[in-house]
């Protein structure tokens, strides 16, 4: 599950990257605060990639894909990328505990084999 979420959380590292540079364009938002903000979401979305193993890791991981929804109201696109993104970690979190599962009914099925 690790592996899948973490390249979801890359992904987006990129897309707030391009968000931020949409965003800059608008007269309306500073500077400052659009690469605060999209510095924020950056530096998060490569922190949780440390951070899935361990308990919270995927809750954050969720409150991070409402927080891309939720800057469609700064960049509209956003609305679309984040229900994207969002579509991704639900799949990368369903998909990823499938394969540990199966990962570890192979290991166990491996050891119980003699002379293995």
């Amino acid at each position: 599950m690790r592996t899948l979420c973490a390249s979801t959380l890359i992904g987006e590292f990129f897309v707030i990257a391009f968000a931020g540079l949409v965003a800059m364009k608008d007269p309306d938002l500073a500077t400052t605060t659009v690469w605060t903000v999209c510095g924020i979401g950056m530096l998060l979305s490569v922190l949780l990639c440390g951070m899935l193993g361990r308990r919270g890791g995927v809750e954050l991981g969720w409150a991070l894909q409402v927080a891309l929804i939720a800057s469609g109201f700064a960049v509209p696109l956003m609305f679309f990328m984040g229900l994207v993104f969002g579509a991704l970690w639900w799949a990368s979190v369903h998909y990823g505990r499938k394969i540990d599962e199966a990962k570890a009914r192979f290991a166990a099925a491996a050891e119980a084999q003699p002379g293995a």
